[in-house]
């Protein structure tokens, strides 16, 4: 799928122009090197890879997508709790999607992006983490694929130093990543650079909340848990989901005790149609993603919506964990 994104790549160094390398032979695998300063990306597994492996903090989230790579995919696990998310957030019409070419800024095992693709978007999904592995895989599958359905083209690369030219994207997508990066503001106004004049950008986040301040037992956690080897991790969080996933599910249920959910020290997911196996894989990766970030810096919304507008944004909104704007 890289072909047909070729011409919008750059060094993210230096910003020139990208070209393939010459293969010794017929059967070796091409990289890519920079026509000005030489550096040279490689190609691993079908996947350019613009990062070195001291620059990624994300790793555990790489292993997690590719753990659990189908679980948030509405295509391969039967539901369109994904789908109604994204329409939701992002407030974008499907027909104005169409044939769009979209940055998703942090894709984990391609969530969004195979949404937008089934929506017959041309996607270029980026991530840190080799969680790109998990979503070329999910890319590949042609099970439940949409007549219309546009092209997923992944990349491992850094948010704040991606390998596109400028102006190069109808719409940027990053949902569920600002707050795990370890400086959220420059990549908010790093990304910006990369949207065609008109574009749309969507945001996503944790917001700043007093709830949060009072979830003692997960932060006391955190203190250690991201240093965790990710089998270690997985335990301790399966352990978790034993003993808190069924009184969570019960207390989902009474409207009054409902709001105490969030202070058990599992992340209790339980939409409504799901079977209630399923809720418990939503529950346990969704723990996981508590437990294994480096950074969880939270953000308020409306100084993101300030900071989108001081970037030169127009049509600028916000409300909780959410903000969006116009180039």
């Amino acid at each position: 799928m890289m072909d047909q994104v070729f011409d919008i790549l750059a060094c993210p160094h230096c910003q020139a122009a990208l070209a393939y390398n010459e293969a010794e032979n017929a059967d070796a695998q091409r990289d890519l090197v920079c026509t000005a300063c030489g550096r040279d990306y490689p190609i691993v597994r079908g996947i350019p890879r613009f990062i070195g492996q001291r620059e990624n903090y994300a790793e555990n989230f790489g292993t997690q997508w590719r753990t659990y790579r189908t679980v948030q995919i509405d295509r391969l696990s039967g539901h369109k709790l994904s789908e109604t998310r994204f329409v939701n957030d992002t407030r974008w019409d499907k027909d104005w999607i169409k044939g769009k070419l979209i940055l998703d800024a942090g894709c984990g095992a391609g969530r969004f992006s195979d949404v937008m693709a089934q929506f017959g978007a041309n996607v270029v999904a980026c991530d840190l983490s080799s969680a790109v592995e998990a979503c070329r895989e999910t890319a590949a599958e042609t099970t439940g694929a949409s007549i219309d359905r546009g092209t997923v083209s992944v990349m491992q690369a850094d948010l704040t130093a991606l390998p596109f030219k400028e102006g190069s994207f109808d719409a940027i997508h990053c949902a569920g990543v600002i707050q795990h990066t370890h400086d959220p503001e420059l990549v908010m106004q790093a990304l910006i650079k990369y949207l065609k004049p008109g574009g749309r950008v969507f945001y996503n986040f944790y917001e700043q909340s007093p709830y949060s301040d009072l979830q003692l037992i997960k932060r006391l956690l955190r203190l250690t848990t991201p240093s965790w080897p990710f089998g270690i991790l997985q335990g301790f969080c399966q352990a978790l989901c034993a003993v808190f996933f069924l009184p969570s599910v019960v207390m989902a249920k009474i409207p009054v005790v409902r709001a105490f959910n969030r202070y058990l020290p599992v992340c209790s997911v339980h939409p409504q149609g799901i079977p209630l196996a399923q809720q418990y894989k939503m529950t346990l990766l969704d723990t996981i993603d508590w437990y294994g970030p480096v950074y969880e810096q939270r953000q308020n919304h409306l100084e993101v919506a300030a900071l989108l507008r001081e970037q030169g944004l127009h049509d600028v909104e916000s409300d909780a964990g959410r903000a969006w704007g116009r180039r």
